[in-house]
């Protein structure tokens, strides 16, 4: 943008005398700026800087209605407040997350979520011994909630990322 300031994101020269660059471009030394985390590159922030703010409790959505680690789910109309997720089914929201609002195949998730199963809906099924129990019923109603299904295309959308990551832009 006109009137921005510039940041360069490079590796730090061994010697360094004075300000490498102009006024108004910013300097990120990749080693001390990035790190590499699941897979990808995370921004670890500036010297100086306070770290994010932790939520004190685990359920707090941080991620739209997910928490952190995508464990706990915060829905309105949940009868029961905040829903406990398996890992299994933290990690179709988190795939399904990643893939911000877009359209994506089962396969597409369940790849990136690291499981065998054939759908996304296979990890949320409540099984007949464990009808009317809010701990197997509420991930249930949280994936009909969130994920629109698109049958006859055979892809799935979560469109509260989308939402997420607007707002962010």
């Amino acid at each position: 943008m006109a009137g921005s300031n510039v940041r360069v994101i490079t590796p730090k020269p061994r010697e360094t005398r004075g300000a490498p660059f102009g006024p108004g471009v910013e300097w990120l030394a990749l080693e001390e700026r990035f790190a590499f985390y699941a897979g990808g590159i995370a921004f670890i922030g500036m010297p100086g800087e306070p770290p994010d703010p932790q939520a004190g409790d685990p359920t707090t959505p941080v991620h739209g209605p997910f928490s952190a680690d995508f464990r706990w789910v915060t829905l309105p109309d949940s009868p029961h407040g905040p829903i406990r997720l398996t890992e299994a089914q933290a990690g179709v929201f988190r795939a399904l997350w990643s893939f911000r609002g877009e359209p994506c195949t089962a396969e597409q998730i369940m790849q990136r979520a690291g499981l065998d199963s054939a759908k996304p809906i296979d990890v949320f099924k409540v099984k007949a011994r464990d009808k009317g129990k809010p701990e197997a019923e509420g991930p249930l109603f949280a994936y009909r909630t969130l994920v629109v299904t698109q049958k006859r295309a055979g892809l799935y959308v979560m469109p509260c990322a989308a939402a997420a990551t607007a707002a962010r832009a």
